[in-house]
């Protein structure tokens, strides 16, 4: 089945006639955002290896790419996808800084091995950051301390924060923390952007902002463009999935055109990652996440 007549058959939303045409003249042509894939969700149009993933997204005109997992990675195989994305010209988006201490209390308890061990984490990371040209870390700030009430855990939590800018701000690197919901992730320190946008100013530095993950705020909160205008100047990274189900735009209840043409029309240049699901098995539901962001670029 070719492109057209996939698109014409399963589909994304309610797109016309005239809309799937557009689609497919624009087939190949950069998108307008920078809106990063990531390992394994284009594995059956691209194959195992990783640098034939980066290669297959790039002709379908995605400029970015994040990998969760880029820092347990063998040096070797970080420098081969690196040089694979500087041959494209396409951006690093994420990785994760601290996934040995992001699911327990480590920064919301004041213990000086927990950040100790944090600090550990976020020195690594610059080596990390150095070999794949990336800037941007999530930081997952841990789970809650039930003893002690939130202000004192959301002391500690800054003063480890701090701590860390003085490690990666020297590098012009960013850490950036990400508000998990409720639902799927319960008793995380941060689960809201105001709370999140409170810890970055108490923190003050460039390098550390917020990771807005529109799936999770979506699930937490909603009201989501209101609440980018409001944590705008502390916002340094969007993630993407749609609710309920976390896969691509448009199987879910978000109007990400209305979002992506928000975000873009505030002048945002950086990476939105994809951080969802195919809805869709197979190479059907590899084409169909590729047709979403075509009907919701707002180029």
């Amino acid at each position: 089945m070719d492109r057209r007549a996939f698109l014409g058959s399963v589909g994304v939303g309610a797109l016309a006639a005239s809309g799937l045409a557009a689609q497919e003249e624009r087939r190949g042509k950069p998108f307008s955002m920078k809106f990063a894939p990531h390992f394994g969700m284009f594995g059956h149009s691209a194959g195992d290896d990783p640098v034939a993933q980066l290669e297959f997204a790039h002709r379908e005109g995605f400029t970015a790419w994040e990998d969760n997992g880029m820092s347990g990675r063998p040096a070797a195989e970080q420098k081969r996808i690196a040089d694979a994305m500087a041959r494209l010209g396409m951006t690093m988006g994420i990785f994760v800084m601290n996934p040995n201490t992001a699911w327990g209390p480590t920064l919301s308890r004041g213990d000086t091995d927990d950040r100790a061990k944090f600090l550990d984490e976020a020195r690594a990371s610059v080596e990390v950051a150095k070999r794949v040209n990336a800037k941007w870390m999530t930081v997952v700030a841990g789970t809650r301390e039930p003893r002690l009430g939130i202000g004192y855990q959301t002391a500690y939590a800054v003063e480890s924060l701090r701590r860390a800018c003085e490690v990666l701000q020297p590098h012009g690197l960013v850490m950036v923390l990400e508000p998990l919901n409720p639902r799927d992730h319960p008793n995380m320190l941060l689960s809201e952007m105001h709370h999140a946008f409170e810890v970055c100013r108490a923190v003050d530095s460039p390098s550390c902002k917020i990771l807005c993950d529109l799936y999770h705020q979506q699930v937490t909160e909603g009201n989501l463009i209101d609440n980018i205008d409001r944590c705008w100047d502390e916002i340094g990274y969007f993630q993407i999935g749609d609710n309920p189900g976390r896969c691509e735009p448009t199987t879910g209840e978000t109007n990400f055109r209305n979002v992506f043409a928000h975000i873009a029309g505030k002048g945002y240049t950086g990476v939105l990652g994809m951080e969802h699901g195919n809805s869709r098995p197979g190479v059907v539901g590899e084409e169909a996440v590729i047709a979403a962001y075509r009907a919701c670029d707002p180029g």
